[in-house]
């Protein structure tokens, strides 16, 4: 039985900077930035237009991913701050999340290096298209919410704690394929497809995707496929993503920044009507058998197949808020402690809704009250938690089936 999680498509070094609004404060200063600039969407082409859309990100507790025209502009702004060095990617995130409750993984990579060779679990055996050692840091701004900084024109705070990414990354951007990995996949439960977001080459990601159907043509075919959406650099990528892999999709995730992106407007998360009618709308557009949207109050799956996947959306809402709580030294034992705390009563109340008004399964989120949270990653983390439900499940689904086989 195959019972392998392979997970994919592209890694990271990530640049995790230690939150700190004096600094922000200082660099808004010198580089004259008033509130009128502050725009989410503008190149960032110096360490000006960085603090820029930094603050812009703030003032409105978004998220999101934004491209960098040189790493140089990275290091110079990581070098401001205190930094940690660790290991991205939702593929090799999930994986780090699932080795710490002792779930080995197959990850596919698009680079390597010392560091990622270092920082890598033990557990997870590694199927690369890398040819030569390669560093393209990526910056990870955490915020938390009520911080503030000031401008020359007044001040921005945050209404919510968020994470932001920024990188010029090349080996992620041609996303090459393994040639090892239609072995990999002949003995995959679950196979998690993301990375292609960072993609700017619209000929280059078609020959990519035609790679990626060649080697999931040896994929089980009881094995289960999770897409996970991400910030496209180039939103118009991700239709061309879904017209080449809709089809072979079973679990399509996003976050509450990614479904508001495809909706064009905001969601109030907390408004039954109107989760609803966002799900309803993002569904039709991306008609998989389970769509499933994470936010910091619930997660819910709609679709046809949506009711398989309550066990899934409950490890993975656990596995999540213990990320938050805890950072990456999770345990068994954490877990533990997290499904013992609270649920959000919000979230219950639109998890309830619209679990009576559509086909659908949701969970809600756990209160979690700490000083120091940790907020990258919490979505790789999720669809890591998601996975750990994956074998026992297609185990239990081929047995039905065998059951069914007249004899």
């Amino acid at each position: 039985m195959a019972e392998d999680l392979v997970l994919g498509l592209g890694g990271t070094v990530d640049y995790e900077i230690r939150w700190d609004a004096e600094v922000l404060t200082a660099l808004a200063g010198e580089h004259g930035i008033r509130r009128d600039e502050l725009v989410t969407t503008a190149p960032i082409v110096d360490e000006r237009t960085l603090v820029a859309t930094v603050l812009a990100f703030l003032a409105t507790g978004g998220g999101g991913e934004r491209f960098v025209s040189s790493s140089e502009i990275i290091e110079i702004f990581a070098a401001r701050f205190d930094t940690a060095v660790t290991l991205g990617g939702t593929g090799v995130r999930a994986g780090i999340a699932l080795d710490r409750i002792g779930v080995p993984t197959v990850q596919h990579l698009v680079s390597i290096d010392d560091t990622v060779r270092r920082l890598l679990p033990r557990s997870m055996r590694v199927v690369s298209s890398a040819t030569r050692d390669t560093l393209d840091p990526h910056l990870i701004v955490q915020y938390p919410e009520g911080t503030s900084v000031t401008l020359a024109d007044g001040t921005v705070t945050a209404p919510a704690s968020n994470r932001l990414i920024f990188a010029n990354d090349a080996p992620n951007r041609e996303m090459a394929i393994a040639d090892g990995l239609g072995d990999a996949l002949a003995g995959a439960a679950a196979f998690l497809v993301s990375g292609f977001n960072t993609m700017q080459d619209a000929a280059l990601l078609e020959r990519r995707l035609d790679d990626l159907a060649a080697a999931m043509r040896r994929l089980p075919r009881e094995a289960m496929v999770y897409y996970e959406d991400a910030g496209f650099y180039d939103r118009s990528f991700a239709a061309i993503v879904r017209r080449r892999l809709l089809d072979r999709i079973d679990v399509y995730g996003m976050n509450e920044d990614e479904l508001q992106e495809y909706l064009d407007r905001p969601v109030d998360l907390l408004a039954p009507d109107d989760v609803v009618a966002a799900l309803t709308e993002v569904h039709a557009l991306i008609p998989v058998p389970a769509l499933v949207v994470h936010t910091k109050y619930w997660a819910l799956a709609v679709g046809p197949e949506a009711h398989r996947h309550r066990a899934g959306l409950v490890s993975a809402v656990r596995t999540a808020a213990t990320r938050y709580r805890v950072g990456d030294a999770c345990t068994i034992a954490d877990l533990d402690d997290t499904a013992a705390l609270p649920r959000h009563p919000g979230g219950t109340a639109v998890v309830a809704a619209v679990e009576e008004r559509m086909p659908s399964a949701g969970v809600a989120a756990h209160v979690v009250d700490v000083a120091h949270p940790t907020t990258i990653g919490l979505g790789d983390t999720f669809v890591g938690g998601f996975l750990a439900a994956v074998p026992a499940a297609v185990r239990a689904a081929a047995t039905r089936a065998q059951d069914r086989v007249p004899r």
